[in-house]
Protein backbone atom coordinates (compact mmCIF):
# COMPACT_ATOMS: atom_id res chain seq x y z
CA UNK A 1 0.00 0.00 0.00
CA UNK A 2 1.35 3.32 -0.78
CA UNK A 3 2.64 5.48 2.02
CA UNK A 4 0.67 8.85 1.42
CA UNK A 5 2.62 10.14 4.83
CA UNK A 6 5.70 10.39 2.44
CA UNK A 7 3.61 13.19 -0.06
CA UNK A 8 2.93 15.62 3.47
CA UNK A 9 4.92 18.61 4.89
CA UNK A 10 5.75 17.93 8.46
CA UNK A 11 9.08 19.62 8.31
CA UNK A 12 9.53 23.07 9.42
CA UNK A 13 12.38 22.79 7.50
CA UNK A 14 10.38 22.15 4.30
CA UNK A 15 12.04 22.69 0.95
CA UNK A 16 10.45 21.38 -2.55
CA UNK A 17 13.95 20.34 -3.43
CA UNK A 18 13.18 17.01 -1.32
CA UNK A 19 10.66 15.69 -3.86
CA UNK A 20 11.43 15.02 -6.89
CA UNK A 21 8.57 16.18 -9.02
CA UNK A 22 9.29 13.65 -12.24
CA UNK A 23 8.68 10.71 -9.48
CA UNK A 24 6.59 7.68 -10.89
CA UNK A 25 6.31 5.80 -8.01
CA UNK A 26 2.48 5.79 -7.77
CA UNK A 27 2.91 4.10 -11.47
CA UNK A 28 2.98 0.21 -12.46
CA UNK A 29 5.14 -0.46 -15.73
CA UNK A 30 1.78 -0.88 -17.81
CA UNK A 31 -0.36 1.70 -19.21
CA UNK A 32 -2.82 -0.19 -19.27
CA UNK A 33 -3.00 -1.30 -15.59
CA UNK A 34 -3.03 2.48 -14.20
CA UNK A 35 -5.52 3.10 -16.51
CA UNK A 36 -7.61 0.61 -14.94
CA UNK A 37 -6.51 1.21 -11.47
CA UNK A 38 -7.19 4.63 -12.14
CA UNK A 39 -10.86 4.04 -12.88
CA UNK A 40 -11.51 1.75 -9.95
CA UNK A 41 -10.17 4.41 -7.69
CA UNK A 42 -12.78 7.02 -9.62
CA UNK A 43 -15.57 4.16 -8.63
CA UNK A 44 -14.51 4.28 -4.90
CA UNK A 45 -14.43 7.96 -4.72
CA UNK A 46 -17.62 8.14 -6.18
CA UNK A 47 -19.41 5.71 -3.88
CA UNK A 48 -18.41 7.38 -0.69
CA UNK A 49 -18.84 11.13 -2.36
CA UNK A 50 -22.56 9.33 -2.68
CA UNK A 51 -22.99 8.34 0.93
CA UNK A 52 -20.85 11.98 1.60
CA UNK A 53 -23.93 13.93 0.25
CA UNK A 54 -26.52 11.51 1.62
CA UNK A 55 -25.45 11.21 5.44
CA UNK A 56 -25.16 15.01 5.00
CA UNK A 57 -23.04 16.12 7.92
CA UNK A 58 -19.43 16.26 7.05
CA UNK A 59 -17.55 18.35 4.39
CA UNK A 60 -14.29 17.90 2.33
CA UNK A 61 -12.47 20.98 0.77
CA UNK A 62 -10.03 19.82 -1.52
CA UNK A 63 -7.51 22.62 -2.78
CA UNK A 64 -5.42 21.94 -5.67
CA UNK A 65 -2.45 24.71 -6.50
CA UNK A 66 0.29 24.62 -8.55
CA UNK A 67 2.86 26.82 -11.29
CA UNK A 68 0.53 27.02 -14.92
CA UNK A 69 0.12 24.18 -16.66
CA UNK A 70 0.62 21.96 -13.43
CA UNK A 71 -2.59 19.84 -14.43
CA UNK A 72 -5.09 21.17 -11.97
CA UNK A 73 -7.91 20.78 -14.81
CA UNK A 74 -6.16 17.31 -16.00
CA UNK A 75 -6.59 16.74 -12.21
CA UNK A 76 -10.46 17.10 -11.44
CA UNK A 77 -10.92 15.44 -15.02
CA UNK A 78 -9.72 12.24 -14.03
CA UNK A 79 -9.94 11.76 -9.93
CA UNK A 80 -13.79 12.84 -10.96
CA UNK A 81 -14.12 11.02 -14.03
CA UNK A 82 -16.83 8.14 -12.18
CA UNK A 83 -18.81 10.93 -10.41
CA UNK A 84 -21.98 11.85 -10.24
CA UNK A 85 -21.91 15.55 -9.94
CA UNK A 86 -24.40 15.88 -6.93
CA UNK A 87 -23.05 16.81 -4.16
CA UNK A 88 -19.56 18.16 -5.96
CA UNK A 89 -18.70 21.44 -6.94
CA UNK A 90 -15.68 23.10 -8.54
CA UNK A 91 -14.64 27.04 -7.43
CA UNK A 92 -12.67 28.53 -9.68
CA UNK A 93 -10.55 31.85 -8.66
CA UNK A 94 -9.28 34.00 -11.05
CA UNK A 95 -8.12 37.98 -10.56
CA UNK A 96 -10.50 39.05 -8.19
CA UNK A 97 -13.32 41.66 -9.10
CA UNK A 98 -13.65 45.00 -7.97
CA UNK A 99 -16.45 43.62 -5.79
CA UNK A 100 -14.11 41.24 -4.46
CA UNK A 101 -11.23 43.64 -4.02
CA UNK A 102 -13.61 46.27 -1.78
CA UNK A 103 -13.54 43.34 0.53
CA UNK A 104 -11.11 41.28 2.78
CA UNK A 105 -9.03 38.79 0.30
CA UNK A 106 -11.03 35.81 2.42
CA UNK A 107 -14.25 36.91 1.71
CA UNK A 108 -14.95 35.26 -2.01
CA UNK A 109 -13.05 32.47 -0.66
CA UNK A 110 -15.43 31.83 2.25
CA UNK A 111 -18.75 31.90 0.20
CA UNK A 112 -17.07 28.95 -1.74
CA UNK A 113 -16.44 26.71 0.42
CA UNK A 114 -18.58 23.40 0.98
CA UNK A 115 -21.72 23.37 2.58
CA UNK A 116 -22.88 19.84 4.65
CA UNK A 117 -22.62 16.91 2.51
CA UNK A 118 -20.99 18.55 0.17
CA UNK A 119 -17.08 17.71 -1.84
CA UNK A 120 -15.62 21.32 -3.30
CA UNK A 121 -12.90 21.48 -4.77
CA UNK A 122 -10.83 24.75 -5.46
CA UNK A 123 -8.73 25.05 -8.85
CA UNK A 124 -6.58 27.93 -6.98
CA UNK A 125 -7.36 28.98 -3.41
CA UNK A 126 -6.62 31.75 -1.27
CA UNK A 127 -2.96 31.03 -1.56
CA UNK A 128 -3.35 33.10 -4.38
CA UNK A 129 -3.07 36.16 -1.71
CA UNK A 130 0.43 34.85 -0.25
CA UNK A 131 1.48 33.88 -4.05
CA UNK A 132 1.24 36.25 -6.89
CA UNK A 133 1.05 39.01 -4.58
CA UNK A 134 4.12 38.37 -2.82
CA UNK A 135 6.02 37.74 -6.02
CA UNK A 136 5.04 41.28 -7.53
CA UNK A 137 5.58 42.97 -3.96
CA UNK A 138 1.93 44.02 -3.62
CA UNK A 139 2.07 43.17 -0.10
CA UNK A 140 5.32 43.34 2.02
CA UNK A 141 7.05 40.38 4.62
CA UNK A 142 4.88 41.70 7.75
CA UNK A 143 1.58 41.86 5.36
CA UNK A 144 2.33 38.39 4.40
CA UNK A 145 2.81 36.69 7.73
CA UNK A 146 -0.05 38.11 9.18
CA UNK A 147 -1.94 36.35 6.19
CA UNK A 148 0.11 33.16 7.04
CA UNK A 149 -1.51 33.32 10.43
CA UNK A 150 -4.95 34.76 9.30
CA UNK A 151 -5.21 31.59 6.86
CA UNK A 152 -4.39 29.21 9.60
CA UNK A 153 -7.20 30.51 11.30
CA UNK A 154 -9.41 30.47 8.93
CA UNK A 155 -9.22 27.51 7.93
CA UNK A 156 -9.03 26.03 11.78
CA UNK A 157 -12.33 27.66 11.42
CA UNK A 158 -13.64 25.42 8.49
CA UNK A 159 -12.13 22.67 10.15
CA UNK A 160 -13.71 22.90 13.66
CA UNK A 161 -17.31 23.10 12.03
CA UNK A 162 -16.94 19.89 10.38
CA UNK A 163 -14.82 20.49 6.99
CA UNK A 164 -11.61 18.40 6.06
CA UNK A 165 -8.97 19.68 4.30
CA UNK A 166 -6.94 18.36 1.30
CA UNK A 167 -4.22 20.81 0.04
CA UNK A 168 -2.38 19.48 -3.18
CA UNK A 169 0.67 21.59 -4.38
CA UNK A 170 0.81 20.11 -7.90
CA UNK A 171 4.76 20.13 -8.30
CA UNK A 172 6.14 20.41 -11.64
CA UNK A 173 9.46 21.15 -13.18
CA UNK A 174 10.10 23.83 -15.48
CA UNK A 175 10.95 21.62 -18.43
CA UNK A 176 7.98 20.09 -18.37
CA UNK A 177 5.81 23.30 -17.77
CA UNK A 178 7.48 24.34 -21.02
CA UNK A 179 6.81 21.29 -22.98
CA UNK A 180 3.03 21.77 -22.10
CA UNK A 181 2.50 25.08 -22.54
CA UNK A 182 4.01 24.60 -26.51
CA UNK A 183 1.50 21.53 -26.66
CA UNK A 184 -1.01 24.22 -26.17
CA UNK A 185 0.34 26.79 -28.49
CA UNK A 186 0.29 24.34 -31.18
CA UNK A 187 -2.96 22.36 -30.72
CA UNK A 188 -5.92 24.33 -31.68
CA UNK A 189 -8.45 22.79 -28.98
CA UNK A 190 -5.84 23.87 -26.42
CA UNK A 191 -4.59 27.31 -27.85
CA UNK A 192 -7.44 28.90 -25.93
CA UNK A 193 -5.57 28.05 -22.49
CA UNK A 194 -2.93 29.68 -23.28
CA UNK A 195 -2.16 33.52 -22.16
CA UNK A 196 0.99 36.26 -23.31
CA UNK A 197 0.80 37.20 -19.23
CA UNK A 198 1.60 33.01 -18.41
CA UNK A 199 5.06 33.72 -19.82
CA UNK A 200 6.09 36.61 -18.04
CA UNK A 201 5.19 34.60 -14.52
CA UNK A 202 7.47 32.11 -15.64
CA UNK A 203 10.03 34.21 -15.78
CA UNK A 204 9.39 34.77 -12.40
CA UNK A 205 10.07 31.12 -11.87
CA UNK A 206 12.33 31.27 -9.14
CA UNK A 207 10.27 33.67 -7.15
CA UNK A 208 7.16 31.87 -7.37
CA UNK A 209 9.45 28.53 -5.99
CA UNK A 210 10.26 30.58 -3.03
CA UNK A 211 6.75 31.61 -2.49
CA UNK A 212 5.15 28.63 -2.85
CA UNK A 213 8.13 27.12 -0.32
CA UNK A 214 7.64 29.89 2.03
CA UNK A 215 3.58 29.30 1.96
CA UNK A 216 3.75 25.73 2.34
CA UNK A 217 5.83 25.94 5.74
CA UNK A 218 4.22 28.47 7.46
CA UNK A 219 0.38 26.88 6.69
CA UNK A 220 1.04 22.56 7.05
CA UNK A 221 -1.09 22.35 9.71
CA UNK A 222 -2.21 19.02 12.00
CA UNK A 223 -5.74 20.36 10.25
CA UNK A 224 -4.82 20.97 7.40
CA UNK A 225 -1.61 19.95 5.56
CA UNK A 226 0.04 20.13 2.48
CA UNK A 227 0.45 17.26 0.45
CA UNK A 228 3.30 17.67 -2.19
CA UNK A 229 2.23 15.97 -5.17
CA UNK A 230 4.96 14.87 -7.86
CA UNK A 231 3.12 16.17 -11.17
CA UNK A 232 5.71 15.66 -14.41
CA UNK A 233 3.62 12.25 -15.40
CA UNK A 234 0.16 13.38 -15.45
CA UNK A 235 -0.70 9.80 -14.36
CA UNK A 236 1.40 9.62 -11.33
CA UNK A 237 -0.19 12.66 -9.87
CA UNK A 238 -3.88 11.45 -10.79
CA UNK A 239 -3.41 8.29 -9.23
CA UNK A 240 -1.74 10.10 -5.85
CA UNK A 241 -4.44 12.50 -5.84
CA UNK A 242 -6.98 9.71 -6.02
CA UNK A 243 -5.30 7.69 -3.43
CA UNK A 244 -5.52 10.85 -0.90
CA UNK A 245 -8.84 11.65 -1.57
CA UNK A 246 -10.16 7.92 -1.18
CA UNK A 247 -8.28 7.43 1.84
CA UNK A 248 -9.75 10.71 3.59
CA UNK A 249 -13.21 9.40 2.73
CA UNK A 250 -12.41 6.20 4.10
CA UNK A 251 -10.99 7.74 7.03
CA UNK A 252 -14.37 9.34 7.51
CA UNK A 253 -16.84 6.31 8.54
CA UNK A 254 -19.47 7.52 6.35
CA UNK A 255 -22.67 5.97 6.38
CA UNK A 256 -25.80 6.24 4.85
CA UNK A 257 -28.85 7.71 7.03
CA UNK A 258 -30.92 5.01 9.11
CA UNK A 259 -34.13 4.23 7.33
CA UNK A 260 -37.12 5.85 8.97
CA UNK A 261 -39.08 3.16 10.90
CA UNK A 262 -42.18 4.45 9.41
CA UNK A 263 -40.45 3.60 5.60
CA UNK A 264 -41.22 0.04 6.13
CA UNK A 265 -44.85 0.11 6.01
CA UNK A 266 -45.09 2.30 3.07
CA UNK A 267 -46.60 0.63 0.08
CA UNK A 268 -46.52 2.79 -3.27
CA UNK A 269 -49.99 2.48 -4.35
CA UNK A 270 -50.85 1.46 -8.23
Amino acid sequence: MTNLNKYRVDDKKFSLKEFKSNDKSERTDSKEQDSIELTKLAAEINTLQDILHAEGKRKLLLVLQGMDASGKDGTVRHVFSECDPLGIRLASFKAPTSEELAHDYLWRVHQQVPKAGELVIFNRSHYEDVLIVKVHDWIDDAECQRRYAQINDFERLLTETGTTIIKCFLHISKEEQKVRMQERLDDPTKSWKFNSNDLKERALWPQYIQAYEQAIQATSTEHAPWYVVPADSKTNRNLLISRLLLDTLKSLKLKYPPVPTDYKSIIIAD
